[in-house]
């Protein structure tokens, strides 16, 4: 006899409750796909800097625009996020920080630590060239 009924779904974004260790996660997966475009204007910087002086000047002068300071920001930001993360699981794989009061909170620090430490390489660099 078969059942008539639908099998239910895996649970997914529409039915789980949001929460900070939920968001974190996917904001790690997206910090990923960012460092990805990251290594991608890495390379056509090199590239750029191999075409010669007109290029290459253009390609900063892209880079230094409005739109691609903001990219630059994010590529930052996520880079410091999947660092941050990244020690997160490491301490999971060694064991660590199961328990959901402590998965919250090391969340919560490791979002604190990547908008701490943007900020602070951004006001870094930023007073860096305009002093240098």
């Amino acid at each position: 006899m078969t059942d008539a009924r639908p099998r239910p779904l895996s649970p997914n974004v529409q039915i789980w409750r949001w929460h900070v260790t939920m968001a974190v996660s996917i904001l790690h997966r997206v910090s990923g796909l960012l460092l990805y475009l990251g290594l991608l204007i890495l390379a056509g910087w090199a590239l750029a800097l191999a075409q010669g002086q007109n290029a290459f000047e253009g390609y900063t002068r892209l880079l230094g625009s409005p739109l691609g300071l903001a990219l630059m920001f994010l590529v930052t930001l996520s880079g410091f996020f999947h660092l941050a993360n990244g020690i997160r699981h490491l301490a999971w794989d060694l064991g660590f920080g199961f328990k959901p009061k402590t998965a919250d909170t090391t969340a919560l620090v490791v979002l604190g630590f990547a908008a701490l430490a943007t900020l602070a390489f951004w006001w870094r660099i930023s007073g860096f060239f305009h002093h240098g």
